[in-house]
């Protein structure tokens, strides 16, 4: 395409992944000229499908004229805005919006919107299930897979929308705003991206910035500076806490087997020690969000609790794989920062042989100096970030390196004896190893499989 020849106006999305792909021809069923590119020349495999759609595409190249010309820039959320030829472009005034702004121009839905450091697909797909069993007919998308504008482009009914949102889809949205929106914690994470922790602390946050009184903030109290910001919002607030002694006036009080829920309207006490797919502190904080996001949605609560009860866990998260001579291996490929290893290691207290690595963001791993000196008898290190790991535990346990994954199951297992742990908990992106962290979690789950075999 040569832009040049003609100025015209039109909408340009950047990055051509799933969430890409999908804006691309939503746009085009609302009438908009559109042009899709992504730098990745493999995605070529996609040109004929929007081409045939009348969607023009740069593939395997990005031209900065194309996007000086363009109307709007609608980035992927995966591409940061310190992307140069974004920049150039924005410098030149070209609009930047996203998938949250378009949605919400053509969405009519009540939405529920759930983000936070760790346990977001947990959560969003435990209110889709807990919603489904009281009779309500939820759209579950958005970070979790299934991109926002699919439901807008499909013919299936639904009452409501559960979404799965990130930090890098709330940096650039203005109009966005949940019915009821859930912060389910915040830890150091994304700090490649971020330019320190307030700025991604403050990404989230804004989840709540266009709500009003006649919406409502679902927010883990045990968040720092959740006192301070929480007095600013304008949303009814729900909060949460697994915190000793701390007061909940109007939310949930959990405890080590049970999850106290009081609201004006509703008082119950769910006891989870039952529950064995959804078992940590986290995942008790998890379930207290559900449950006051489907209380805040208007659900029928009662009904809703049957879905907690059949609620499988998700692949990749805390995932039982098996148990080979007394050995149990255990995969949480989606533990990609280290609260997420904290909270897994927690979970087993004791026995664990910890797989560890990937390609760093920012990561600090002394921050798990602590749990692993008292839980984790050797740390098997991968990827790009094993010499620092290297480093950081010399002092703390053993440590050994291994150059695959295949490497390192077969090391653990070696290591290991009977009623040991052998938890893939990698506190790290997967990007250099992997194409993503089901990708690298499939890879563990073959090996381990394998070796069972042998």
């Amino acid at each position: 395409m040569n832009v040049k020849e003609k100025k015209s106006s039109y909408f340009l999305v950047i990055g051509l992944g799933a969430s890409g792909v999908s804006m691309a021809k939503f746009l085009r069923t609302k009438g908009k000229a559109v042009v899709a590119t992504d730098i990745d020349g493999s995605r070529i495999d996609i040109e004929k499908e929007l081409n045939a759609l009348g969607i023009k595409t740069e593939i395997g190249f990005h031209n900065q004229d194309t996007f000086n010309r363009a109307e709007v820039m609608v980035p992927s959320p995966g591409i940061p805005l310190t992307n140069r030829y974004i920049k150039t472009a924005a410098a030149k005034s070209v609009t930047i919006t996203g998938e949250l702004d378009i949605f919400t121009r053509y969405n009519d839905l009540p939405i529920i919107a759930i983000t936070g450091t760790n346990g977001k697909t947990t959560t969003t797909t435990l209110i889709g299930d807990m919603l489904k069993s009281c009779g309500m007919t939820p759209f579950v998308g958005g970070n979790i897979g299934t991109p926002l504008v699919d439901h807008l482009m499909s013919k299936e009914k639904a009452d409501v929308i559960v979404a799965e949102i990130s930090s890098f889809q709330l940096d650039i949205s203005s109009r966005f705003k949940p019915d009821v929106g859930v912060l389910l914690n915040l830890t150091e994470d994304h700090l490649d991206r971020y330019y320190n922790f307030k700025a991604y602390e403050d990404s989230k946050w804004s989840i709540f910035k266009n709500q009003n009184s006649s919406d409502t903030a679902v927010i883990n109290q045990s968040i720092h500076g959740f006192d301070t910001i929480s007095q600013k919002l304008k949303s009814r607030i729900f909060s949460f806490s697994s915190t000793p002694d701390t007061m909940i006036e109007h939310g949930a009080k959990i405890d080590s087997n049970k999850i106290d829920i009081k609201t004006k309207a509703f008082n119950r006490r769910i006891q989870t020690n039952q529950l064995k797919e959804l078992q940590g502190t986290h995942n008790r904080e998890n379930i207290a969000a559900a449950v006051l996001a489907c209380l805040a949605i208007g659900a029928d609560i009662n009904e809703a609790l049957k879905g907690l009860q059949t609620f499988k866990n998700l692949p990749h998260r805390m995932e039982f794989i098996k148990t080979i001579d007394g050995i149990s291996f255990y995969n949480d490929s989606k533990a990609t920062n280290t609260d997420a290893v904290i909270r897994a290691i927690e979970c087993f207290k004791k026995n664990i042989i910890l797989i560890l690595g990937g390609r760093e963001k920012g990561t600090n791993f002394s921050l798990l100096v602590n749990d692993v000196k008292k839980s984790v008898k050797t740390i098997i290190a991968i990827g790009e970030a094993s010499k620092h790991i290297k480093t950081t535990f010399k002092n703390t346990c053993r440590v050994k390196e291994a150059q695959t994954m295949e490497d390192a199951v077969h090391t653990a297992f070696d290591l290991a004896v009977k009623d040991d742990i052998v938890l893939l908990s990698p506190a790290c992106a997967s990007f250099d190893m992997y194409d993503n962290y089901p990708h690298r979690g499939n890879d563990f789950v073959t090996c381990v499989t394998a070796l069972g075999k042998k």
